[in-house]
């Protein structure tokens, strides 16, 4: 097998590919996402079926098996407590973080790892509204809607925030959009893209319109 870091970037996507959404993931879109050659992916896959990590079947969707399933929510709470860290005891901003836990999340010991969950109060969630799996791998997410599929009139909280553009992120956060933040949706309906948190509308970029989830 390849080393102990690859396998967990794999078996990551995976595991939040259906994290807010039903669709498994193909090895198309895997490639996509870890930036590699489909055919490095398909070794892969095959070499992650032979472990027993995933279940796939030629041209096939991807599926976590149980021991895939228990090891991808391990790294993941590690990601994600990471992150939380270094925004709440070091000052990174949000858009800041994910690249640092990259690193990060290979390196520290469950003992060191545990006690910053202890010292964060046990968090739920990152500072992108991601739920940070429990010490069992659990996870507790309520019903959402993606903002663009929204009807305007709807009213909800912000539940998360996609980070996979860091520059989207700061100029989300210059608009004052925040996890937790109550959002009512005013027009959806392209090009335009406005929200209201308080009294006035403000008219988000256009690519908030797949990045920001709100409470159904």
């Amino acid at each position: 097998m390849p080393s102990s870091a690859a396998v967990d970037d794999y078996l990551k996507v995976v595991y939040q590919h259906t994290e807010w959404q039903d669709e498994r993931i193909t090895p198309s879109q895997l490639a996509q996402q870890l930036g590699l050659a489909p055919s490095s992916v398909t070794e892969m896959v095959q070499k992650l079926a032979a472990s027993g990590l995933v279940s796939h079947r030629r041209y096939g969707p991807i599926t976590l098996t149980a021991q895939g399933q228990a090891r991808a929510a391990a790294i993941v709470r590690r990601h994600r407590l990471v992150e939380t860290w270094l925004v709440r005891e070091y000052g990174y901003t949000w858009d800041e973080v994910h690249d640092e836990a990259e690193i990060l999340e290979h390196a520290l010991s469950d003992r060191l790892l545990d006690r910053i969950d202890e010292r964060l109060g046990r968090p739920r969630f990152d500072p992108h509204g991601d739920a940070i799996p429990d010490a069992d791998g659990r996870t507790d997410r309520g019903p959402f809607v993606m903002l663009g599929e929204a009807d305007p009139g709807h009213t909800g909280s912000v539940l998360r925030v996609s980070d996979r553009d860091p520059q989207l992120l700061r100029e989300l956060e210059r608009l004052g959009v925040d996890v937790g933040r109550t959002a009512t949706v005013v027009d959806t309906a392209p090009p335009a893209l406005v929200v209201r948190f308080d009294a006035d509308p403000v008219p988000l970029p256009r690519e908030a319109h797949d990045a920001i989830w709100l409470s159904a």
